[in-house]
């Protein structure tokens, strides 16, 4: 008998997580490898382990022999192929573990750094975090703890490469999961999810059960479990938008916390016309366009946000435009707007066919519809060199932030110290205008003792964390 060989297969079994079966098998291996390479390649080789008292019987040619006594050069060609093996099999369960778990969030210690390649340690592996996958201005330190998401696994020919992310919009969805118990327990389903990398994020959630509210159970008691997912990202904004099924309320509820006028849905462009007061426009657009951009990727709708004078003022073109076409009536104009079409410009880009298939018109006449509206949409391009009031505001907000000459410089230095105060950072509308909105912050130093409500009756609630 020959108990001790068997407690080291158990103990490497348990320490490389594998199979029993596979180490026994890579060292008949080995020695059937090292004794035939002692004999000569044209013997007949067999040796087997006996699984219940790990006796080794080694047979040549037939003849038992004692595989002890071969010698130095032998037993070190065993341990070599020996050690080849529990390389392969140990990577086939690395690979095999962590496949299992993509998309699942582990924490490591941070190693080191290779370029802006960060090399955590999982314990049984190395994973590395890619720059690209790191959330933008974070900086990760060696020694640090450092919770991603596991985006891929590839078997390399020497190693097993598991990539890590914590820029991925799933990231998120995976630390809802662990914060809020009632996401995890699929109470509240997330819908939707877009993201702006350390920036910004919107989360469309709703619940399966009436009595339990999906934004206030995700924010939590005074913005407690929202608090723990912020601090994670590093102080990343989260917007918690209720889902609606009506594409209009949904709409609405993402462009939050702006006031909305008037939302119309074309359909066959895919397109969403928000009509804002004046004074709601930035708030709308948000900083640099992340409003309305990550509203569109939240709502799967191309958003266009106007002002109530160029909703007014493309309606009454498009009326006008129509109505020099021969054949045209009121009760087929109102059809075409039906559509969701509310410029000459909308129409140009619908095309006939739709108009032939939804109206149920003749192709001749809605071809001379789309003529007309493309001619109109021309000569207003060329009439009318600037664009519309929201892309005005982002060019405007562009020119801002330009670097100032040398005579602004010198000009600036001349200022107050407020006025050098106030004008040193932009103002941000979205935070200005927070608590005017549904939105609840996450409580800091000065905001400790505000609290949350955890449920809200607002259906078009829009919970911001700041």
């Amino acid at each position: 008998m020959n108990p001790e060989l068997l407690r080291n297969v158990d103990n490497i079994a348990r320490e490389k997580n594998i199979d029993r079966e596979s180490i026994l098998c890579d060292l008949e291996a080995a020695m059937e490898s090292a004794t035939r390479k002692h004999f000569g390649s044209d013997k007949e080789v067999e040796v087997r382990i006996d699984r219940e008292t790990g006796e080794v019987l080694a047979m040549l040619d037939g003849e038992q022999i004692d595989i002890r006594k071969l010698g130095r050069i032998p037993a070190q060609t065993a341990k070599q192929v020996m050690i080849q093996k529990l390389r392969e099999d140990e990577r086939g369960s690395i690979y095999a573990e962590y496949q299992e778990r993509v998309g699942e969030v582990v924490a490591g210690t941070i190693g080191r750094h290779e370029g802006g390649t960060t090399i955590v340690n999982l314990g049984r592996a190395e994973a590395i975090l890619p720059r690209s996958e790191q959330i933008p201005g974070e900086t990760p330190h060696t020694g640090e703890r450092l919770r991603a998401m596991i985006y891929e696994v590839k078997e390399m020919p020497n190693h097993i490469k598991i990539i890590l992310s914590r820029s991925h919009p799933d990231f998120i969805r995976r630390l809802f999961e662990q914060e809020v118990p009632e996401v995890a327990d699929k109470v509240i389903e997330i819908k939707e999810m877009a993201r702006e990398a350390g920036y910004r994020s919107k989360v469309a959630v709703t619940s399966t059960d009436d009595k339990v509210d999906a934004v206030g159970a995700c924010v939590g008691v005074r913005g407690s479990r929202i608090k723990n997912i912020v601090d994670e990202l590093g102080g990343e904004k989260i917007d918690i938008v209720r889902w609606n099924e009506s594409s209009q309320i949904f709409i609405g509820n993402a462009l939050r916390p702006s006031e909305i006028r008037e939302i119309a849905l074309c359909f066959e462009l895919n397109r969403a016309t928000v009509v804002v007061s004046e004074d709601q426009l930035s708030l709308a657009i948000g900083k640099r366009g992340q409003n309305v951009r990550l509203a569109a990727r939240l709502t799967n709708w191309d958003i266009d946000i106007l002002t109530p004078t160029e909703h007014t003022n493309g309606i009454e073109t498009l009326i006008k435009t129509l109505r020099s076409v021969e054949s045209v009536d009121d009760t087929l104009i109102d059809k075409v707007m039906a559509l969701g079409a509310v410029s000459v410009l909308d129409l140009e880009e619908i095309g006939a066919e739709p108009l032939v298939q939804s109206l149920e018109i003749e192709e001749e006449l809605a071809v001379k519809m789309i003529k007309a509206a493309g001619m109109e949409a021309r000569r207003l391009a060329e009439s009318k060199k600037a664009g519309t009031a929201a892309q005005e505001v982002l060019a405007q907000e562009a020119e801002n932030k330009k670097p100032a000459g040398p005579t602004e410089i010198m000009s600036g230095e001349k200022e107050s110290g407020l006025s050098s105060l106030l004008s040193s950072e932009p103002i941000d509308v979205e935070a200005s205008s927070a608590e005017s909105s549904d939105s609840l912050p996450v409580p800091d130093q000065t905001e400790s003792e505000k609290e949350t409500p955890e449920t809200s009756d607002d259906e078009n609630a829009s919970t911001k964390i700041n």
